[in-house]
Formats: structure tokens, sequence, C-alpha cells
């Protein structure tokens, strides 16, 4: 039995359906395309989670399909600020409280603006990381957004 991850039950004290999707990882290999394949939805159903920081904003979150690329632009312009750049793997879990590939918008240390792509909508659920690497959330997109105050905008390229 695997435990169950603080983003897994903020999710469910919130009452949000939620199925959880476990899967091998590799140390090498921590792509989203990787994840979506291990747990067999399309890649453009699960979506990864980016940390950067903004000129004038500082950390903000961004959510978007492991298929695609963050468009810093859009980003900027979605946060409200000229500028965006990406954190360093390095700062991930002094900010956030989790590693790279089980970064989730859900339960980070602190609470940062948060970003999803509008394609999330498209779908009745998507998945995000759960926490931790090899563990899936996949649940309905706006719950989700709605528990993480979370925008949804056109953020990829």
């Amino acid at each position: 039995m695997v435990a169950k991850t603080n983003a897994v039950r903020m999710v469910q004290q919130a009452s949000i359906p939620c199925r959880e999707g476990f899967y091998e990882f590799d140390e090498k290999d921590l792509s989203g395309i990787h994840a979506a394949q291990a747990i067999g939805m399309p890649p453009e159903q699960v979506f990864k989670t980016l940390v950067a920081r903004g000129e004038k904003t500082g950390i903000n979150v961004f959510c978007i399909p492991v298929c695609c690329e963050l468009d810093l632009k859009k980003a900027a312009r979605a946060a409200g600020d000229k500028n965006m750049e990406l954190v360093a793997v390095k700062e991930l879990l002094g900010l956030t409280g989790y590693i790279r590939g089980g970064c989730s918008p859900v339960g980070m240390k602190k609470k940062y603006p948060t970003f999803f792509d509008e394609t999330c909508i498209l779908w009745d659920e998507i998945a995000v990381s759960a926490g931790a690497r090899g563990h899936q959330m996949i649940l309905p997109p706006e719950p989700l957004a709605s528990l993480v105050d979370a925008e949804l905008c056109d953020l990829i390229l």
C-alpha cells in the first residue's frame, strides 16, 4: 500500500473526485511524456507543473500539457509581469517542497499565483503529479483549478 501524499489528501478533503495512477519512473527519464504513456493517457491530457520567477511578481506556477512548451511571454502576461523565467531545478524543493518529476500544483509549501493552460477544460479529467515521482492524480480540471485558485489562460507555444 502506497502512502497518500499531502496533495491527494488535500484533493480528497475538498471532495474532488480523484483516481490515482502509479508507474515505475526512471531517474534518467522524468519526462511527462513517459508519465502519460505509463498511465495510458494522451499527453495532451497530462499536465506538468512548472515553477517560474517573474521580474516583479516573483514565483508563479504554471500547469501545461506535457507535450507542450511554456511560452514565457504568455506566462509573464498572464502573471502581470514583463519577464518570466523558469527557476533552476535546485531551487524547486526549497520553494515548493517538491522535487523535479514530482511537483504538484496542490500542497506546495507556500501559496503561489497559479495558472493552468486553458486546454485543460477540453477534458473531463486531467492528470497532474500527486507530489511524488511515479504518482499521478487524475481528476476534473475545474475543481482542481478552483482548489489552487488557478486562472485559466493560454500559456503554450
